[in-house]
């Protein structure tokens, strides 16, 4: 039985948090334990951890142990006039809330998603445009605030990658740079409101250890 495990660490001026997993691999079964720092620090609690049974492409249920929800994920892959439509259905039993999310590939750089939640007006479509496989640009349409979002992102063979987003409805303006390799990975995130008079940017990093047994 193969195990996995990560650990990733957050960084800002307000907080440091962290979050921990292990994976069990048990034939096409996956068997996943999630911790944050809430389980740990105070003593060994229930706090922050949940449990979870995945088959990877198939479904994903999860249990969050001190809630005493539990999260429902199905995926399934149907064709449609000869492309690939990925769906997923999400609910979670705690708060009643459906999740439906599509998305159809129409060749390896074009893409079109859309995401609604059941019985809300919350509904948004994207379309993806991959430029040689290392450029991204990605309008996102929020039907229930009648506005876009954009991101535009870069990926390099080194590892590395950079994203820009901005968001219309809020006037948020973010910029990403990572590095990810198999056994570990690194993220800094700087955001800016740009209807605040005084414009502060927000600073958080993130990094990430993975280890394979």
């Amino acid at each position: 039985m193969a195990m996995k495990a990560s650990l990733k660490g957050k960084y800002d001026a307000d907080k440091t948090s962290g979050i921990g997993s292990i994976a069990f691999n048990a034939g096409d079964i996956k068997l996943r334990a999630t911790m944050t720092d809430a389980t740990l620090v105070a003593g060994p609690t229930l706090n922050g951890l949940s449990l979870a049974v995945e088959k990877p492409g198939s479904f994903i249920v999860e249990y969050n142990v001190p809630k005493k929800d539990v999260r429902f994920q199905f995926m399934n892959t149907v064709r449609v006039a000869e492309k690939p439509l990925n769906l997923t259905y999400i609910h979670s039993r705690a708060d009643n809330r459906t999740i439906l999310d599509g998305s159809l590939l129409f060749d390896s750089a074009n893409k079109l998603s859309a995401n609604y939640m059941v019985g809300t007006n919350n509904c948004k479509l994207k379309y993806s445009y991959a430029h040689e496989g290392l450029a991204t640009f990605e309008p996102c349409y929020d039907l229930a605030k009648n506005t876009w979002d954009f991101a535009v992102s870069r990926r390099f063979y080194s590892g590395d990658s950079v994203k820009a987003t901005y968001q219309t409805s809020s006037k948020l303006l973010g910029m990403e740079w990572s590095k990810n390799t198999k056994a570990s990975g690194f993220k800094v995130c700087a955001s800016v409101n740009l209807a605040d008079e005084v414009k502060n940017p927000k600073l958080t990093a993130e990094t990430t250890w993975n280890l394979e047994m």
